[in-house]
């Protein structure tokens, strides 16, 4: 998936691998102490924050969501919106991924943009002004009704809105 984290890991190994990730100054808690983030100073053409936390289905990742946002964002500031950082997301994920993502229109979300690669699921869509999704999801493993997917894709609350 992403810093050595990876479908099927898991879950001690997630944490143990956190861990040694935060001892070297990589990532740390995120808001709330409820996701692992990341700060981002060079991937995307700005600043920007990513916050994370694995599904696990039988102890093991079998989703992982992970919310983006320019660091600098503000609602007068059209420049680091959520319509140009789903694109800069985007083109990452591209060059870090391979080509092939689809362009999809959301009745609520509008575009959206997925990839399959094997068993390997990527959907990246805004949730807000501010927000950008992208998640990875193992299609080999049987998905509960409401997986992060459909929860955030619907106009529900986002995942980390529900704990």
């Amino acid at each position: 998936l992403f810093m050595g984290m990876y479908f099927g890991m898991h879950e001690k190994d997630f944490y143990l691998h956190c861990w040694d990730l935060n001892k070297k100054g990589l990532i740390k808690q995120g808001p709330s102490n409820t996701t692992v983030e990341y700060i981002m100073k060079d991937e995307l053409k700005f600043p920007a924050s990513m916050n994370f936390y694995p599904s696990f289905t039988d102890g093991k990742i079998s989703e992982m969501p992970a919310k983006f946002q320019y660091t600098g964002w503000a609602p007068w500031n059209k420049t680091l919106s959520s319509d140009s950082l789903q694109i800069d997301i985007l083109h990452w994920f591209e060059k870090k991924y391979g080509d092939g993502f689809m362009k999809i229109d959301h009745p609520e979300r509008g575009s959206a943009f997925v990839q399959i690669n094997g068993n390997r699921r990527i959907t990246i869509f805004k949730e807000n002004e501010m927000t950008v999704w992208a998640i990875f999801t193992d299609m080999s493993v049987k998905q509960a009704v409401n997986d992060s997917t459909k929860q955030v894709l619907s106009p529900q609350k986002a995942p980390d809105e529900q704990k």
